[in-house]
C-alpha cells in the first residue's frame, strides 16, 4: 500500500478524537440525560462512570492500537486467531452506524438552509413529521421515496467520501485541525448569546436543580455509564484504528485525559445553551420547562426552530449558527466511522485508500437511500437501539476480555507509562479494565437487551434479527475470504 496512514502531528491526533467524540449526541442527547436523570445530583454517577470506564476503557483501545500498529481484526487474530470474528464485528458495526447517521446529517443539510428564512413555518412539529419527512411507520412507507432528502444525503456523502479518499494527514487529519476548532467557536458564540437571553435562569435552575433521591435508583448510574460509552465512542474501534496511526513518541495516557475532558466540557457546555434556551421559550409561552424537554430529532428539528420562531431578528444569526454547529459535529463524527472498516479491508485486502474509501462511499451512500423513504425516520429508530444497545455493547464485552485477559493488559504499562507526562498506571487500571468494566459492560448489556424484548414491537424484532442475520454475515463473509497481504497470518507481536 502506498498510502500513508500515519498522524502528521500528535495535534492531528487529539483533534481528529475529539472530533470522533464530540458529536450530535452531545447536542442533542446530553441535555436530556443530565435533565432527566436528577439534574445537577446526576454529576456524581457521571464523574463515576468517567473515572471508572470512561479514562481506563479508552487508555485500553490507545494502548493496545498503539502497540499493534495494525487495523483492529489483525491485531486481534494476532492475540487470538479464533477471535478474528470479533475484529470484523465491530468495524462492521460501526459502518453501519454511518449508513444511518447520514440521514441525519441529510435532515440537518435541510435545515441550515431553512433557518435563514424559518421555512419550517409555524409549527415545527408537523412540518419535520408530516411535509419533510412523511412519517410512516408502516414497513410500506419504504416505497414513498422523498427526493429532496436523498440530494442532500448524496452531497454529503459526497463530502465525505472527498475527505476521507486522501491521505489521512491531508484530509482527515487538515479537517479535523479546521472543523473542531470551528465546532467549539461556534458553540461558545450560540451558548454566550443563549446565556444572555430573558428567562435563561429559568432553564438553567430546572436542568441543575439537584433530586439526590435518584442517586440511590438503579437506573441513574446506568444511564451515566451508559452515557459515557455513547458519548466517548467506547469500544467502537475507531480509538483502536485512531491510535494505530500515531507515531512512535505518543503520549497515550495524556492524550485521553486531554480528549475526555474536551469532549465533558463540550456537552456540559452544550447543556447550558440548550436549557438557557428552554427558559427563553418557557417565559415567552408560558409553558413549564418539563413540557418542553425532549431528546434526539425533536430537540434538533421541533423544539429550536419553535424557538427561533419567537427569537426575533437574532433567530436569523442564531439559526443558522446553530445548524451549521450541528452539520459539523455530525460531519466530524462520521468522518470518523468510516476508518475502522476502511483500514481493516486495506490491511488484509491491500487495497489502497483511495480506492477502499470510493468503494464504502459508494455502498453507503446507495444503502443510505432507504432512509431518505417515508419510513426511513423509524427505520433508523430501530437500527440505532441495536447496534448500539446490542451490537456495540456485545463487542465490548468481547473486546475487554481479549485485550484485558489473553492479550494481558499489564504488558503495555511500562510502555504507556514511560511516554506519560501526567499519571501512570498500576495495579489500579488492571483491575478496573479485567473485571470492573466488563461487570458493568455486562449489566448495561443486558438492561438493553431486556428493555428492547419487553418494549419492542413486531416490526423493531423483526428489523432486529434481519440486521443480527446481515451483521454475522458479513462478519464471516470478512473473516474467511483469503488474505492478500502476506502479513496477515503473522501470529507474533511485539511489545
Amino acid at each position: 500500500m502506498s498510502d500513508k496512514n500515519e498522524w502528521g502531528s500528535n495535534l492531528s491526533f487529539v483533534l481528529a478524537m475529539v472530533g470522533s467524540a464530540v458529536g450530535l449526541g452531545n447536542i442533542w442527547r446530553y441535555p436530556y440525560v443530565l435533565y432527566s436523570n436528577g439534574g445537577g445530583a446526576f454529576y456524581i454517577p457521571y464523574i463515576v462512570a468517567i473515572l471508572l470506564m470512561g479514562i481506563p476503557f479508552l487508555i485500553l483501545e490507545y494502548g493496545v492500537g498503539y502497540n499493534f500498529k495494525s487495523s483492529f481484526p489483525k491485531a486481534i487474530r494476532k492475540i487470538s486467531s479464533k477471535a478474528e470474528y470479533l475484529g470484523w464485528l465491530l468495524p462492521t458495526s460501526v459502518f453501519i452506524i454511518m449508513i444511518y447517521y447520514s440521514c441525519i446529517l441529510g435532515w440537518d443539510g435541510i435545515y441550515v438552509i431553512l433557518s435563514f428564512f424559518k421555512g419550517w413555518g409555524a409549527d415545527p412539529n408537523t412540518f419535520f413529521a408530516s411535509t419533510l419527512l412523511q412519517s410512516s411507520e408502516s414497513v410500506s412507507g419504504i416505497t414513498n421515496f422523498i427526493p429532496v432528502i436523498a440530494i442532500v444525503m448524496l452531497i454529503s456523502w459526497g463530502i465525505v467520501w472527498y475527505i476521507s479518499h486522501k491521505d489521512l494527514e491531508e484530509g482527515l487529519g487538515r479537517v479535523s485541525k479546521i472543523l473542531v476548532p470551528l465546532l467549539f467557536i461556534i458553540m461558545i458564540v450560540i451558548v454566550l448569546f443563549s446565556l444572555t437571553l430573558p428567562g435563561a435562569m429559568i432553564g438553567l435552575n430546572e436542568l441543575f436543580s439537584p433530586d439526590w433521591n435518584l442517586l440511590l435508583d438503579f437506573n441513574i448510574w446506568m444511564a451515566a455509564f451508559g452515557q459515557i460509552i455513547f458519548s466517548l465512542s467506547l469500544g467502537m474501534s475507531i480509538a483502536f484504528t485512531y491510535a494505530s496511526y500515531t507515531g512512535k513518541e505518543g503520549d497515550i495516557i495524556t492524550n485521553t485525559l486531554a480528549i475526555t475532558f474536551a469532549n465533558c466540557a463540550f456537552e456540559n457546555f452544550c447543556a447550558l445553551g440548550v436549557f438557557s434556551i428552554l427558559g427563553y421559550m418557557s417565559l415567552q409561552s408560558g409553558t413549564a420547562v418539563a413540557d418542553l424537554v425532549t431528546q434526539g430529532t425533536g430537540l434538533v428539528f421541533v423544539a429550536y426552530p419553535t424557538v427561533l420562531n419567537v427569537l426575533g431578528q437574532y433567530a436569523y444569526v442564531i439559526g443558522p449558527l446553530f445548524f451549521i454547529t450541528v452539520y459539523l459535529a455530525g460531519l466530524t463524527s462520521i468522518l470518523s466511522t468510516i476508518e475502522p472498516l476502511s483500514f481493516s479491508i486495506q490491511n488484509k485486502f491491500t487495497w489502497s485508500r483511495k480506492k477502499t474509501m470510493t468503494v464504502l462511499c459508494l455502498i453507503g451512500a446507495v444503502l443510505s437511500m432507504m432512509y431518505a423513504t417515508a419510513y426511513g425516520g423509524t427505520l433508523l429508530g430501530y437500527v440505532d437501539a441495536y447496534i448500539n444497545q446490542i451490537a456495540i455493547l456485545f463487542g465490548v464485552i468481547l473486546e475487554c476480555i481479549v485485550f484485558a485477559w489473553i492479550f494481558k493488559c499489564e504488558n503495555i504499562i511500562p510502555i504507556l507509562n514511560e511516554r506519560s507526562k501526567t499519571i501512570k498506571l498500576g495495579k489500579w487500571w488492571v483491575v478496573i479494565v479485567k473485571y470492573i468494566l466488563p461487570l458493568f459492560i455486562t449489566i448495561v448489556w443486558i438492561g438493553g437487551v431486556l428493555d428492547t424484548i419487553n418494549d419492542g414491537s413486531t416490526d423493531q424484532l423483526i428489523v432486529f434479527g434481519i440486521l443480527t442475520v446481515i451483521l454475522l454475515g458479513l462478519t464471516a463473509l470478512f473473516t474467511h475470504l483469503p488474505a492478500t497481504n502476506e502479513e496477515w497470518d503473522e501470529t507474533e507481536y511485539r511489545l
